[in-house]
């Protein structure tokens, strides 16, 4: 009988864990394909595929998650809990994170689905959302997430942030020194 009272409760802490797992990995291998440490050469169609698949089953594993709250029992949490940031007396900065986490979530998928339809920069830009997008989810999961105080956990959020902040530091310091050969002199 305890098993099936906590199902709910279950999911929601698994499903939020994998998501945040898959979207770290999503971004660390979106920053290993560009910043080439793969090689210059042109990169099989698997390769970019891997990444987009990581990203769409994030989505789908944050939806788990947030499907498993609204059904578990522990805190009553209504349609404005889940959509609207601080709408929720349960930590409500906290969820708030999570919430706005899973806005830019659903922005960056989409634009990523509807890729061929929109321009390069306006691609880009939502795709940058990325970024802002890990630190919210982190912030989330060790602000609110019940298993923010074991030592695994705690260990693979602290090598996975290090590792985006490594790459996105290489790519930055590639973009401006490619900027700086591209530029006209003055």
């Amino acid at each position: 009988m305890l098993a099936t009272t906590k199902l709910w409760w279950y999911t929601a802490r698994s499903g939020g864990i994998i998501s945040w797992a898959l979207l770290a990995l999503s971004v660390l291998w979106g920053l290993a394909l560009s910043t080439k440490v793969f090689g210059k050469r042109p990169r099989p169609n698997w390769l970019l595929d891997l990444h987009r698949f990581l990203g769409g089953l994030s989505v789908v594993f944050a939806v788990i998650h947030v499907a498993a709250i609204v059904l578990d029992s522990f805190v009553d949490f209504g349609a404005a809990d889940i959509l609207v940031p601080f709408a929720t007396d349960y930590h409500p900065a906290a969820v708030a994170w999570g919430i706005i986490a899973m806005y830019a979530l659903l922005a960056v998928e989409i634009t990523s689905l509807l890729r061929k339809k929109l321009s390069k920069q306006a691609w880009r830009a939502v795709h940058y959302l990325s970024f802002p997008l890990f630190a919210l989810a982190t912030i989330h999961l060790l602000a609110v997430g019940a298993d923010r105080r074991t030592f695994l956990l705690r260990l693979v959020v602290i090598a996975g942030t290090v590792a985006i902040v490594v790459l996105t530091a290489i790519r930055a310091y590639r973009a401006d020194r490619h900027d700086l050969m591209v530029s006209p002199k003055v």
